[in-house]
């Protein structure tokens, strides 16, 4: 799918003359450092620094994953549930441009994010097996709840790719895009080794899993810790510069 939609890229071809000064040694390294010097002229502006800074600190709080993957793992039930969220994900976007691209962006990280904790504590009963109390299989109940987070995930995180868009000045839309969304996956890979150090901390491996309600309940709540900061993001929807649009 991929390969069929590049064909239909509209490509703009470079002259030989122009070919060559691209490639060329002086010319590009004297534009590499051109670029770095807007890109941190840019990136140092406070209205771009600072939703930088709480985008960064919002993915960099610990999660579980690595755990609950050794657990669905273990369980036999871990590519049906990748397949659900696959799906979910995709459902995600969709309410977010439906219904949540008019919300104000600090209204939707603050409630995503409660809601977001409060499912998450949800895992607790699967790792217990307190579902099966109630009638719901380990399998049922662990496709049930991850569809629900992701869609609730994927929605949360489609504001910071709107935000990470509209922060870009003209002129370094592609550099500072690029750069804003490394700066979000270095959070999330950061997130990633917190929670791996919480996991060996709390002991728990693919043959122990009994910590890993404590694990989750720890994740789950400081994912709550960056909530005190949404000051540092604009007090705007996601869609402001369509309404202007429309206004004017």
């Amino acid at each position: 799918m991929t390969s069929a939609v590049a064909v239909l890229v509209n490509e703009h071809r470079l002259t030989p003359g122009e070919h060559a000064m691209s490639v060329s040694g002086s010319g590009f390294i004297e534009s590499s450092i051109q670029h770095i010097k807007q890109l941190w002229t840019s990136v140092k502006q406070p209205n771009i620094f600072l939703p930088t800074l709480f985008i960064f600190l919002w993915q960099a709080t610990p999660h579980s994953e690595s755990a609950m993957f050794f657990f669905m793992y273990v369980s036999g039930f871990l590519g049906r549930v990748k397949l659900v969220t696959s799906i979910a994900s995709l459902l995600g976007v969709g309410i977010y441009n439906y219904f949540l691209k008019a919300v104000h962006l600090r209204k939707i990280f603050l409630v995503t994010t409660i809601i977001g904790s409060a499912l998450g504590m949800t895992q607790v009963l699967l790792v217990t097996g307190l579902n099966r109390q109630f009638g719901v299989s380990d399998e049922w109940f662990s496709i049930g709840d991850s569809l629900i987070i992701t869609v609730l995930g994927q929605a949360a995180f489609m504001p910071v790719l709107v935000l990470a868009a509209k922060l870009c000045p003209p002129g370094m839309e592609a550099t500072l895009f690029a750069t804003l969304m490394s700066i979000s996956n270095a959070g999330s890979v950061t997130g990633g080794l917190v929670g791996a150090g919480l996991t060996k901390i709390f002991g728990v491996t693919r043959e122990s899993f009994g910590n890993l309600p404590l694990l989750i309940i720890v994740c789950n709540l400081s994912s709550l810790l960056p909530l005190p900061l949404l000051g540092l993001l604009p007090d705007e929807t996601g869609d402001s510069d369509n309404e202007e649009t429309k206004h004017s």
